[in-house]
């Protein structure tokens, strides 16, 4: 029973990263499809509670869950040892601590 619950996480993760490349990939042509992505990769993640990389977590708006490009739809500043992520579309902020 573990292992086939490890072997759904893996294989949930590969498709995960998969969706967070076809979001990167038509942001430019179809950002809603974009947003759509992330939502998916999101519902995928969630079904069998895997936890996101740090890397994929930054990448999508936390509050309206919006594919985020630095510079198109968000902005992205360091203030205070923080690293803050704001996003056009909600207008809100995600504020992250900054590692090395």
């Amino acid at each position: 029973m573990k292992k086939n619950k490890e072997k759904q996480r893996k294989e949930a993760l590969v498709l995960v990263k998969k969706l967070f490349e076809e979001a990167k990939s038509s942001f430019s042509k179809n950002p809603s499809l974009s947003n759509k992505y992330v939502k998916l990769a999101r519902k995928t993640a969630m079904k069998v509670n895997l936890r996101l990389p740090r890397e994929l977590k930054r990448r999508f708006c936390k509050h309206c869950y919006s594919y985020l490009v630095p510079g198109k739809n968000s902005r992205v500043r360091i203030h205070k040892s923080r690293v803050i992520y704001y996003c056009f579309n909600c207008k809100k902020y995600m504020r992250f601590l900054k590692r090395n």
